[in-house]
């Protein structure tokens, strides 16, 4: 199928903005893209006309719009699973305090489809849309460890095993290592390995056909919650995750 060279760049264009790039000018969109200016602007304005960017009066400079937060709100209602967990995230929050989440797999990343926050463990980092890597969080070690060999040898011809704290997992040993001891227990810790005073767990969420599709988790302050409550925690959160997957149609 042949690459609309318009569409491409535009689409381009919207991938330079994330988090740490809120904003950018025509002439930093330019230098980033290798475009002459004038293309540039012509790109940008012709989103920004569709409600895809927007301008900033004083500042000149261009971010993201609106309808993309519009379609983005649009996919997220089209997925099932997030329709089918919801009410069952709520009631978990409801009854621990604690903060869950539900996350997919895309591509070799986590990405956060539903949170539900809870009052006794305020969570900074997780938010509906954010990416959330593989390593160092309990929803991507368990994602992981569902996937087929073949798979998690892709993963690690590529992956990079960034340090978030001290206790992230640095190399692809201890990282295999830890798929394993996810598949026999069934669950997945992030012991402060993605923030620090953070612990998570996370279990699996199954399709009818009987594939991981997502993960749901429990995020709680170390501060608050001892080893034996986060066991208590863990037992409710897989009681979760099976209502959820009997609702998917899985049949254990």
């Amino acid at each position: 199928m042949p690459i609309i060279q318009a569409v491409e760049r535009a689409l381009l264009i919207l991938d330079l903005f994330d988090e740490r790039t809120p904003e950018l000018k025509i002439t930093e969109i330019s230098d980033r893209m290798g475009l002459h200016k004038s293309t540039v602007h012509s790109l940008v304005k012709t989103m920004q006309s569709r409600g895809y960017m927007e301008q900033d009066p004083e500042s000149g400079k261009y971010r993201l719009g609106l309808r993309l937060m519009e379609k983005g709100q649009q996919l997220l209602q089209s997925m099932d699973i997030r329709q089918v967990a919801k009410p069952s995230l709520e009631q978990f929050t409801n009854n621990t305090g604690q903060t869950t989440h539900l996350v997919i797999l895309d591509g070799y990343e986590g990405v956060y489809i539903d949170k539900v926050e809870g009052h006794l463990a305020p969570i900074r980092y997780s938010r509906i849309g954010r990416r959330v890597m593989l390593h160092s969080s309990s929803v991507g070690k368990l994602l992981s460890a569902y996937q087929p060999s073949e798979w998690i040898d892709r993963l690690l011809e590529r992956y990079e095993f960034v340090r978030l704290t001290e206790k992230t997992i640095a190399h692809p040993e201890a990282f295999l290592r830890e798929l394993e001891l996810v598949r026999q227990r069934g669950y997945a810790i992030d012991d402060e390995e993605n923030e620090v005073g953070v612990r998570c767990a996370a279990v699996p969420v199954f399709d009818h056909r009987g594939v991981a599709a997502a993960a749901i988790s429990v995020s709680t302050l170390r501060s608050r919650v001892d080893d034996k409550e986060l066991e208590k925690l863990i037992e409710e959160l897989n009681q979760t995750a099976m209502s959820i997957s009997q609702r998917l149609g899985h049949r254990a």
